[in-house]
């Protein structure tokens, strides 16, 4: 029986109420196979961990996670502590120190949700979103002068190389050329950022010789904004920077129907480092502690976890699981307009689970 390694970091907010619900889901799945089990091992990091030591996570932090086979994490942020502390020392940290440069976030509307673009049909928008994942604008390169001053001055430079431009546009290629209807948008700001994004552009053209049968486009980061909602349908797989594309997987998840359900895979293609799955929600503090929140984007990214993990029949358990359960308006979350708690979700799931493991044995 294969046993997989798997390291859970809840971090902050709600992210300490789905990560647990994600386990259960994962050991439900589990209790049911004779082929695969889990082995967790929970990590504390987070605001907490910061109030007690100083850091989010210790310095040595990532030699503690290297030999898992995958990474379930909640959500850093934390009121009383500054943004760019809680990213920088802990998500970032591990994205950055195993190179995950690959971040996917699958979109489309599940049953049962009543999404806000009211003329869109279901399969009008089933997109899957590459963001770049390690430089870009988030390559922390800048720095601050002057401080308090009138001259006081600050600069964040967004650094793209050739070697990581061209593996995250060949990574999407893939994916789209992998999609039945292969067809990708790259996203670009080249009329403005004139040499970065002007290179990005090159690459892209570069890149496209090696994939003849995906179809592709080119669109202006605004312009995009206004075709995920006027046009949803005339896009599939996209792929972005990694500002360009958080803000619109942003903007995709919301017009799915919340934020609560949308999965992220920060991934290392070349497995060399463990990959991290984790909902694309905040820390949502403000319903903390209140059995509210919507553990369906850690559902999915349990299901993208076991997808990467080679586990496709199982990935197809739990998302005909959550598809069961999102079509049912009595098991919607507050941010879906329903009144259903965290546990009440996690046990519907589960029990889908279940009865789907004895159908399947049954046949």
């Amino acid at each position: 029986m294969k046993t997989y390694r798997i390291a859970t970091i809840p971090g902050d907010g709600i992210g300490k109420e789905v990560v647990p619900a994600g386990q259960q889901v994962l050991e439900a799945l589990a209790a049911r196979s004779d082929t695969f089990r889990f082995e967790f091992e929970n990590f504390d990091w987070g605001g907490d961990y910061y109030r007690r030591h100083g850091v989010m996570m210790p310095a040595d932090g990532l030699d503690a996670l290297r030999d898992k086979d995958a990474i379930l994490f909640g959500s850093a942020g934390d009121p009383h502590i500054p943004d760019h502390i809680t990213l920088w020392g802990l998500r970032l940290k591990i994205c950055q120190g195993f190179d995950q440069y690959a971040n996917v976030r699958p979109t489309r509307i599940l049953p049962g949700i009543d999404a806000p673009l009211k003329r869109c049909k279901p399969a009008d928008l089933d997109w899957v979103i590459v963001r770049e994942n390690s430089e870009g604008e988030y390559a922390g390169i800048g720095g601050r002068a002057h401080q308090g001053h009138p001259i006081e001055v600050a600069t964040d430079v967004s650094i793209m190389t050739r070697a990581g431009v061209e593996r995250v546009l060949r990574f999407a290629f893939r994916l789209a050329q992998s999609r039945p209807r292969k067809l990708l948008t790259v996203i670009t700001k080249s009329n403005a950022q004139r040499h970065a994004m002007v290179m990005w552009d090159e690459i892209a053209v570069q890149v496209s010789r090696e994939f003849p049968d995906v179809k592709w486009d080119k669109e202006l980061v605004d312009a995009a904004t206004a075709r995920m909602v006027n046009r949803p349908a005339s896009l599939d797989t996209i792929v972005a920077t990694n500002l360009h594309a958080d803000i619109l997987s942003d903007l995709a998840a919301a017009l799915a129907g919340s934020l609560g359900i949308a999965p992220t895979a920060n991934l290392d293609p070349e497995r060399r480092y463990p990959s991290m799955f984790e909902p694309i929600h905040g820390s949502a503090f403000d319903i903390m502690g209140k059995g509210l929140a919507n553990p369906v984007g850690t559902f999915w990214s349990v299901v993208m976890m076991l997808d990467h993990l080679g586990e496709a029949d199982a990935a197809k358990s739990v998302m005909s699981a959550i598809e069961q359960v999102t079509a049912n308006p009595s098991l919607h979350t507050g941010d879906l307009g329903g009144t259903a708690t965290t546990t009440q979700v996690t046990d519907a799931v589960c029990k889908s689970i279940a009865a789907h493991s004895r159908s399947t044995l049954a046949t």
